[in-house]
């Protein structure tokens, strides 16, 4: 019976965060117990149906497991699955999607090229598909479909990269501060930053501002506590709050996200600050809501303020181009989906071409001995030309054939494969290739 890949998974997109929750697959992802309930037979699974290799990829945003088997194998899956978290597949099965064949595949390079993320191009999925990868190795559920798979996957993701701008422009607030500050100062390593609050958007601000080679992090907040734990992080400097305007002169860029309800620097507080940092210019990016820096600091020479408005145009304008750049790599990943399909569906013609290259020779070497026999006595030399002359034309009657059954945009590979084995006689029956099948209907891999 012949193998199938399945990509059987939820996500952001079917499934709110509650259901995500309830259904991840994280508790099984160490190479122990990771594996044990994909391994373990589905109750009511027909003993045709079996499970040759699985990878589990369980994140915030999605669970999906990559399987490669045969029979009825969506439903072992989702079985398992349901089980292993102690609730039924009437549960589950609302919120679930199952790819086969060339969808599972295109599925898993979008995912891999961070085209199917909440934030178009962003790079975490990529290091979680990687370390999905890994666990399934150490556990052994991999062999040669999705460990070829995978490293595609990899090679595809980082060609999407490479060759657009999917992934070069800003689309978070606490992104797109960092990089303008690295617009107006440059190298980022000859300068200080501090951030005033110690919230979400201030520790990705302050992972931002590292990545981007800041000199230091200096972190004030109303509780020290937090402050002193930011900064240990970052390896930064807490600074008191009731310290703030001292510090400030020590900084050159200022990101400041805290819950106050009124502003708390204003352009007189920082007219001091400038005079002792001897007019050297500062940037100040607000991106709390309400404002912490009151408008009137951006009047102040060499002091340049940009609010959370400021930062949303640039967010948008980027995620724009992100969109006009995933045009590209989508055609990227249609282009590496008919390649991989392309070695997918050769597993199929290798034993067709020997069968076919066997088909000739048995009846080239039947006529040859048919032959001699007639022909009496030979030397040497005469039988030597006559298998020469046999195989010379066991090679142009074959090329036909073979080039036939490696042609892929005419028909499917696993057409040409069936054709060829009925057109010979190689056989009764051969498996399609795997690549071209349609995908099973949800409720079908479930009935």
């Amino acid at each position: 019976m012949e193998q199938h890949i399945y990509l059987i998974g939820l996500n952001y997109r079917t499934a709110g965060v509650e259901v995500r929750e309830r259904f991840a697959l994280t508790d099984h992802c160490s190479p122990e117990t990771w594996a044990v309930p994909l391994r373990a037979a589905a109750p009511s699974a027909p003993d045709t149906t079996t499970l040759e290799e699985a990878l589990i990829l369980s994140t915030c945003n999605r669970v999906e497991i990559l399987a490669v088997g045969q029979g009825d194998v969506p439903k072992l899956v989702l079985e398992a699955w349901a089980a292993a978290k102690g609730r039924s597949v009437t549960e589950l099965a609302p919120y679930v999607y199952i790819h086969q064949g060339r969808e599972a595949i295109t599925h898993l390079f979008t995912v891999a090229s961070s085209l199917d993320s909440m934030v178009l191009g962003e790079p975490q999925i990529l290091g979680q598909l990687k370390g999905a990868y890994r666990k399934a190795t150490l556990a052994g559920t991999t062999k040669t479909i999705i460990n070829r798979l995978l490293h595609k996957s990899f090679s595809v993701a980082k060609r999407v990269r490479t060759e657009t701008g999917i992934a070069a422009s800003a689309v978070s607030i606490s992104y797109a501060a960092v990089e303008l500050a690295k617009r107006i100062f440059g190298d980022m390593g000859q300068y200080q930053a501090m951030l005033i609050g110690a919230g979400e958007m201030a520790e990705l601000a302050a992972t931002h501002l590292i990545q981007s080679g800041i000199k230091t992090v200096q972190v004030a907040n109303r509780t020290f506590e937090r402050a002193q734990e930011l900064a240990a992080e970052f390896k930064g400097e807490a600074v008191p709050f009731e310290h703030l305007f001292e510090k400030l002169a020590e900084v050159d860029i200022v990101i400041s996200s805290t819950g106050s309800p009124e502003a708390i620097i204003r352009a007189r507080d920082i007219k001091d600050v400038l005079k002792r940092r001897k007019y050297r210019p500062m940037f100040f990016i607000d991106i709390a809501v309400p404002r912490d820096i009151d408008p009137d600091v951006n009047n102040l020479d060499n002091v340049y303020l940009y609010d959370i408005d400021d930062l949303k145009e640039v967010v948008e304008e980027n995620l724009a181009h992100r969109r006009i750049e995933a045009e590209k790599a989508q055609a990227i990943v249609a282009d590496e989906v008919n390649a991989f399909c392309f070695w997918l569906d050769s597993l199929d013609l290798q034993p067709t071409i020997v069968d076919l290259l066997t088909h000739f020779e048995t009846h080239a070497q039947e006529e040859l001995q048919r032959t001699l026999r007639r022909l009496g006595p030979v030397n040497e030399e005469t039988r030597d030309a006559l298998q020469a002359m046999l195989h010379g034309l066991i090679r142009k009657l074959s090329h036909e054939p073979i080039a036939f059954l490696k042609e892929t945009n005419a028909e499917p590979s696993s057409r040409n494969v069936e054709l060829i084995r009925r057109m010979f006689g190689l056989d009764e029956e051969h498996p399609a290739g795997r690549c071209t099948r349609r995908a099973r209907k949800h409720d079908s891999a479930l009935s």
